[in-house]
């Protein structure tokens, strides 16, 4: 018995060991053909391997506001996944747990509700086991904190992944902290078709596009002692940090001005762009037009930067010129106006408030197309041409690289010394046959409001990178548009324009913030003709009147109700953001009315006594009409303070500044308290001091 046991034992021990011996002997067999026979094919496919070049992709850099805040940056995003066939996936415990979870789900995923995704977690268990998803998808859009909070869900709290079949896939996106705002300004990125690489395709993320993608990187595979491992050949450098113009306070403030005013008017595209006259820092700038896809208006195209016929606002330039090469030396010179003129038989030149003569001083006060005619080709009757260089030599046909894509000069035609060509001199002195960007109106009358210096308009004030690089401030042409004596002159005119007896900004007048500007009006161009139905309203100037500190441009386009002119429409844009401005104490003020009340004496120099006398006459300030007032409660009376406790900030900011009511506030949150208490009867311009608490 005891040798049959030995034998079989033995007999065991053989076959393993042949066994052995026979995989030894098929292990040198394959090292024979590996390393010998079939050596150069691998040697070859090594070489291959190792030859190989991977792009490291930089990490793209941030576009930041003014203060520091991000506006654009890189975040890592997740997309939830669930493998309903892993290889112990706990289906019982899926099934047990399934109605808690998709309660969790909809509390904090609202995208469905609970009964909606339970269906939806639900539906793969409905096939066999081999036809189940192995990456069921569940959501996108997912932030790190939304992940980990995923985690702790019922059943996917379970440790082991494979019970779960739960997985996250991770991403990187471009992410706008502060949503739309200024959105076609800092632009957006996509993936080019020849490479796939993500690039800049709209606004500063495409013109600065090669300083915000940085510098790829190379890896390779190396043979090391134990194992063939990556290798970083050369290492990416990061894309470069843009720090902006933009101030985040004035670029909400200017968006809602516009969009309130668009709203009310029912406009089809409005454009604001408010600039630092010192500097030409743009401190906001904002698209809107008509959501295609639904109620109210979203950002548009960046019409800043795109030409279009300027209409009146473009007189301030030729009166410029006139004033400064002598063509205007008489303030006091009278032109005759009549019902119309027909300069070099062409079609006559007509003004909307035609009168028998006008005073060359109060041609821009009146917006009179004919006076500014008959000023321009006094000097530039017998050399049109001579028109195009002088605005050429300003320095205004040149490209403004503020950082903007997109971006297109004026154009101003060389004009021929013929009929044809006096004819297009005498139009493009007040605004037709030519196309501007309001970008390029804006610097004009910032440089007026800067004393004749012409600073250059920028979006981008440093790039953030390997070495950091404060960009100066940069200037058109030679750096002066006007001498400061003329500068004067101009803004006593476009002063004149709002508080004349007779300019036709007079709507804007109020005697918080004074302002100086031009309206303009311009038929549209529709199939190669003027439709004289539709027009793109304007107003550019700039504020304090006594002491520029910003100037801003506003282009309303086709209002169809309520306001239809260029002072209700864009210049009320205009004149609320400075209102806005003054009550949050941005213009070097206090922002109380009643400790800081501006004199009502006018600016310290006058070119005629008519200004002079429009300053002393007017006194009251007219009534701001509400574009989108928030609903008081139904305790509080009409005409009195509405009650804003537990409204956010800008909420409560919304709500009484529309009334005409001065806001104060401390602390931060919601509004917790009021002073003067809501349903208070109070006048217009009072100080409603705000608590904030969280």
């Amino acid at each position: 018995m005891k040798k049959d046991n030995r034998s079989h034992i033995l007999l065991r021990y053989g076959v393993v060991i042949f066994l052995i011996l026979l995989l030894t002997g098929r292990i040198v067999v394959k090292l024979c053909e590996t390393t010998v026979v079939n050596a150069d094919k691998w040697n070859e496919r090594a070489n291959e391997l190792l030859s190989q070049t991977k792009v490291i992709v930089p990490g793209r850099g941030n576009i930041l506001a003014a203060d520091g805040s991000v506006l654009a940056t890189n975040l890592n995003f997740y997309t939830a996944r669930i493998d309903y066939r892993a290889e112990k996936f706990n289906e019982k415990l899926f099934r047990d747990t399934i109605d808690h979870l998709a309660a969790r789900m909809a509390e904090n995923f609202p995208v469905r509700d609970a009964a909606a995704w339970k269906k939806h977690l639900l539906k793969p268990l409905d096939k066999v086991r081999e036809k189940r998803p192995r990456a069921y998808k569940l959501m996108s859009g997912l932030s790190h904190s939304d992940m980990e909070l995923m985690r702790t869900f019922p059943f996917f709290s379970i440790k082991n992944r494979n019970r779960t079949g739960l997985t996250f896939e991770k991403y990187m996106r471009r992410f706008n902290p502060y949503g739309d705002m200024a959105r076609r300004s800092i632009g957006g990125v996509g993936e080019t078709t020849e490479s796939k690489e993500i690039h800049g395709i709209s606004g500063l993320e495409k013109a600065l596009d090669s300083l915000l993608y940085g510098k790829i990187g190379y890896s390779k595979m190396i043979n090391l002692t134990k194992k063939i491992t990556d290798w970083t050949d050369k290492p990416a450098i990061p894309g470069s940090d843009i720090v902006t113009t933009i101030d985040i306070n004035m670029q909400d403030i200017v968006e809602s001005e516009l969009n309130n005013v668009l709203d009310t008017c029912g406009a089809d595209w409005g454009v604001a762009v408010l600039m630092d006259v010192k500097n030409g820092d743009i401190k906001a700038i904002s698209n809107l037009e008509r959501n295609p896809r639904g109620a109210g208006y979203i950002e548009a195209r960046n019409r800043a930067v795109m030409g279009y016929e300027p209409g009146s606002v473009v007189k301030t330039l030729s009166m410029m010129i006139a004033v400064e090469d002598g063509i205007v030396d008489n303030l006091d010179e009278v032109l005759p106006t009549g019902g119309g003129w027909a300069y070099a038989g062409g079609r006559p030149i007509t003004d909307a408030h035609h009168s028998v003569s006008i005073r060359v001083g109060d041609v821009l006060e009146q917006s009179s197309n004919i006076g500014m005619a008959r000023i321009i080709t006094k000097k530039y009757n017998d050399n049109p041409g001579a028109f195009y260089s002088r605005v050429k030599a300003l320095g205004f046909l040149e490209p403004m690289n503020t950082g903007i894509a997109g971006e297109v000069p004026p154009r101003f035609d060389s004009i021929a010394s013929d009929r044809g060509g006096r004819i297009a001199l005498s139009r493009m002195s007040y605004g037709y046959a030519t196309e501007i960007p309001p970008l390029y109106t804006l610097a004009i009358y910032n440089a007026i409001a800067n004393d004749g210096v012409f600073v250059r308009p920028r979006l981008v004030k440093q790039v953030k990178g390997e070495v950091d690089s404060v960009l100066p401030v940069g200037y058109m042409g030679n750096g002066r548009a006007c001498s400061p004596r003329t500068a004067g002159i101009l803004r006593q005119m476009l002063t004149n324009v709002v508080w004349g007896d007779h300019g036709t900004g007079r709507f804007l007048r109020n005697n918080t913030v004074r302002i100086a500007g031009k309206t303009g009006t311009c038929y549209m161009i529709e199939n190669g003709v003027y439709n004289t139905s539709k027009k793109r309203l304007a107003f550019c100037g700039f504020f304090p009147a006594e002491n520029p500190k910003y100037s801003c441009v506003v282009l309303t386009c086709h209002p169809t109700k309520n306001f239809f002119g260029a002072a209700t429409t864009s210049g009320q844009v205009l004149r609320n953001i400075a209102l806005k401005l003054y009550s949050r104490g941005m213009l070097d003020n206090s922002s109380d009315y009643h400790d800081n009340t501006p004199s009502s004496a006018g600016p310290t120099f006058y070119a005629s006594a008519t200004g002079r006398r429009a300053y002393d006459k007017v006194k009251a300030e007219f009534a701001l009409p509400t574009q989108r007032s928030l609903k008081a409660p139904s305790t509080v009376a009409k005409g009195t303070v509405p009650d804003v406790k537990g409204y956010s900030l800008r909420e409560a900011l919304v709500a009484l500044e529309n009334q005409g009511y001065n806001v104060g506030y401390t602390g931060s949150g919601f509004v917790r308290s009021m002073s003067p208490g809501a349903g208070s009867r109070v006048p217009r311009g009072t100080k409603i001091s705000l608590v904030l608490a969280n």
